[in-house]
């Protein structure tokens, strides 16, 4: 399994004719994602890349059931786009662009209020599971299929976390990269929701950035709810307060949104934390490690209780048949055969005196 998009999800691209949106729509194909078509105002009618091209997002899902699209929109435009695939019954939508507005991201945030769909980003890499689709504009061949999910709010960072799991043997089952604006679509808690419910997921990598309260609101949740184990980092270690550093959420303001900080409350909720990116991948196959033993014992320990408790069946039934056999009365065929041999063995014994 896996979470947010799978083989049988439905892509549509937004900004489907423009450069970004063909080599992106290219790599994707590549990898095998089901591209089904794409919307360019003004174009529709149209074929790209062997695709069909719509006009509205509304035209492409009446036509061809498209369930997931990727915006790859200039930035000024971008907020449109993600309204209207949530007006056209687009379930998830991952837009790549940077650079949207905040004013523009909050009307986005309340235009999506109460609606049954799902944004990742903006200014993110996007989502992917490995060997099945690939929505975004991460490397694909840097990931294979396994057993660790992976969510970030910084794209290169995503990539590193995913390179070194592939390298330990891993594998990942989705990588998820949030993106890191102050207003965006899913958060931290989001997806590790989706990940501690996702039966193929057993171990989970989080890379965080100074900035904002996310990485404390996870590790409350991960405290309360999540079973599996969990490695952190967090970006931005040396930067000084005040300066914003790569993404326009990643800034000390007020004193609050430390690495120290988030450490600490990663820390106090069981996650174990690295203090480099480099370490990710042995420190979650370390975990992951620690977890098969726990589990190992736990199914050692049924089987031992399973083997007891036929012992105890088998002595009740004894039990049981004893007080069976004190019941039974002398009329039974068993309990008068028993009776007979005797008898019959002492008559025997008499005739053959008498003739003597």
């Amino acid at each position: 399994m896996s979470i947010l998009v799978s083989k049988k999800s439905r892509v549509i691209c937004q900004g489907f004719t423009g450069k970004q949106g063909t080599f992106h729509s290219e790599q994707a194909i590549a990898y095998g994602t089901n591209i089904v078509g794409g919307v360019t105002p003004g174009r529709g009618g149209e074929t790209h890349l062997d695709r069909p091209v719509f006009n509205t997002v509304n035209d492409a899902v009446k036509a061809t059931g498209a369930d997931v699209s990727m915006i790859y929109v200039p930035a000024a435009f971008a907020a449109d786009s993600i309204l209207e695939a949530a007006d056209a019954g687009i379930k998830l939508i991952v837009c790549i662009t940077e650079g949207i507005p905040v004013n523009d991201m909050i009307k986005v945030k309340a235009g999506l209020a109460g609606r049954d769909c799902r944004l990742v980003g903006p200014n993110c890499p996007g989502v992917i599971t490995p060997g099945e689709c690939k929505v975004g504009i991460m490397p694909g061949f840097i990931h294979k299929p396994g057993r660790v999910g992976i969510v970030s709010r910084s794209g290169t960072l995503t990539y590193e976390a995913v390179f070194q799991t592939t390298n330990a043997g891993l594998g990942q089952t989705t990588c998820v990269g949030i993106g890191g604006d102050p207003i965006r679509g899913m958060n931290f808690i989001d997806v590790l929701e989706l990940f501690q419910k996702d039966p193929k997921t057993e171990g989970i990598i989080m890379v965080g950035e100074i900035g904002g309260a996310d990485e404390e609101a996870a590790a409350e949740f991960i405290k309360a709810h999540v079973t599996k184990p969990v490695v952190a980092y967090i970006a931005g270690v040396t930067a000084p307060a005040g300066k914003r550093m790569g993404h326009a959420g990643a800034v000390i303001a007020g004193g609050k949104g430390t690495a120290a900080d988030k450490f600490a409350a990663l820390e106090a909720a069981g996650v174990r934390t690295v203090r480099s990116p480099a370490q990710l991948g042995s420190a979650m196959k370390e975990e992951l490690r620690k977890f098969d033993r726990r589990k190992a014992a736990k199914k050692g320990a049924k089987k031992k209780t399973a083997r007891k408790a036929p012992g105890k069946a088998a002595a009740r039934k004894t039990v049981a048949r004893k007080a069976a056999g004190k019941k039974a009365t002398p009329g039974k065929p068993a309990a008068r055969r028993k009776l007979a041999r005797p008898a019959a063995r002492k008559a025997t014994t008499r005739g053959r005196r008498a003739r003597r």
